[in-house]
C-alpha cells in the first residue's frame, strides 16, 4: 500500500507544482515565465525522486510504469494499481488548482500549438529521450545512485525548456489527464495518452539493442 500512496503523493506534487506554475503564469499574465515553468518541472521531479525513489521507484508516470514492466524490471500485475494511483494524484492536484485559481481556463493543460501529427512525433521523441535516461539510472522498483534525481530532473527541465511552447512537453499521460478532466479541454488529448507510451517502449527496445547484457533483467 505504501508504494501506491507514494505514487499518488509524488504524482500529485508533480502536477500541483508543474501545472501550478503554468496556471499562475496564465492568471498573472506571465510572471512565472516559460523558463520559470521549465525549472519548476525539473526541480519538482528531482525532489520527488529523492523523496520516494526508495519506496515506489518514483515512476509518477503511466508510460514509465508500462515501459518498466515491458523491460521486465517491474511486475505487470502492479501496473494497473500504479496507474490508478498516478491518475488519482494528478486529478486531485488539478482539482485543487481549480479551487485555488478558478479564473484559469486551462489549468496547465497540454494543448499543442502545432498540428496533431507533429505534436505526436515530438511527444514520442521527448518521452523516448526521457525513458532512455530513466532506464539507465533506475531498476524499476528503486532509483539507484545519488545522481538519479539530478539526471532525470535535468532531462525534464531541458525538454520542458525547448519543447514546452509547442506541446507543453507532457511525456506523461497522467499529467495530461488531470488538467484535461478538470478544465474540460480534451482537444488532441489522444496524442498525449498514446505518444508517451510509444516513446517509452521504443526507449526500452533501444536499450535492449545497445545494452543487451543487462538492460532488461527480471525484477
Amino acid at each position: 500500500m505504501r508504494t501506491y500512496i507514494s505514487e499518488s503523493i509524488g504524482t500529485f506534487s508533480l502536477i500541483f507544482c508543474g501545472t501550478g506554475a503554468m496556471t499562475i503564469n496564465e492568471v498573472t499574465g506571465g510572471d512565472v515565465t516559460h523558463v520559470g515553468i521549465a525549472i519548476t518541472w525539473g526541480l519538482i521531479v528531482m525532489a520527488m525522486i529523492y523523496a520516494f525513489g526508495e519506496i515506489s521507484g518514483a515512476h509518477f508516470n503511466p508510460a514509465v510504469t508500462i515501459a518498466f514492466a515491458y523491460a521486465k524490471k517491474f511486475e505487470w500485475k502492479e501496473v494497473p494499481k500504479y496507474i490508478l494511483a498516478q491518475c488519482f494524484g494528478a486529478i486531485l492536484a488539478s482539482s485543487l488548482l481549480l479551487y485555488l485559481f478558478p479564473e484559469s481556463e486551462f489549468l496547465g493543460g497540454t494543448i499543442p500549438s502545432t498540428d496533431s501529427i507533429r505534436a505526436f512525433i515530438l511527444e514520442t521523441l521527448l518521452t523516448y529521450f526521457l525513458m532512455l535516461v530513466i532506464i539507465n539510472v533506475s531498476t524499476g522498483s528503486k532509483e539507484i545512485g545519488t545522481m538519479a534525481g539530478i539526471a532525470i530532473g535535468g532531462v525534464v527541465l531541458l525538454e520542458a525548456m525547448f519543447a514546452g511552447p509547442i506541446t507543453k512537453a507532457s511525456m506523461n499521460p497522467a499529467r495530461s489527464l488531470g488538467p484535461a478532466l478538470v478544465s474540460g479541454h480534451w482537444e488532441h488529448q489522444w496524442l498525449y495518452f498514446v505518444a508517451p507510451i510509444l516513446g517509452a517502449l521504443l526507449a526500452v527496445l533501444t536499450c535492449k539493442i545497445v545494452k543487451s547484457d543487462n538492460c532488461c533483467e527480471e525484477c
